[in-house]
């Protein structure tokens, strides 16, 4: 089988973050991992070149194959912000409704901008998500 190609590194999150051209985004950012870190209780590592990702645990598919990865995470793409929230988002309906803009994808979460969003629900979303996670480990 195939090695995971986005395995944690040692890189520096802060001097990757720094790297990011656009000012908001790059506070942005900063941001994001400072909520994410209040919810795991996690510091940042690096998982590849450019995801963000804090915790860890052992992931396993139904097919068998297990894995080590993060908690939660996100990483700064040229067209948005991509915050990887485990579990089901249709569950979270009524919250991504209350978040403001954005979109979705299976296990991600796009923003543009935090201004864009409320924070209070972002942060609960992320708080949902590994709660899911901790619970599937069990």
């Amino acid at each position: 089988m195939a090695e995971l190609k986005t395995q944690q590194t040692e890189a520096s999150v802060e001097d990757f973050l720094n790297t990011i051209q656009d000012e908001d985004t790059r506070r942005d950012c900063f941001e994001i991992a400072k909520i994410m870190r209040q919810v795991t209780h996690a510091d940042p590592k690096m998982w590849g070149a450019s995801i963000i990702g804090f915790g860890s645990h052992r992931l396993k598919y139904a097919s068998g194959r297990e894995l080590d990865w993060m908690l939660t995470g996100f990483a700064p793409r040229k067209a948005n912000i991509a915050l990887y929230l485990m579990g089901n988002f249709e569950k979270r309906g009524a919250l991504l409704k209350k978040l403001g803009k954005h979109s979705t994808g299976k296990g991600c979460l796009y923003i543009k901008r935090l201004k864009d969003v409320d924070m209070k629900v972002l942060k609960e979303l992320v708080s949902e998500s590994v709660q899911t996670v901790k619970k599937s480990d069990k």
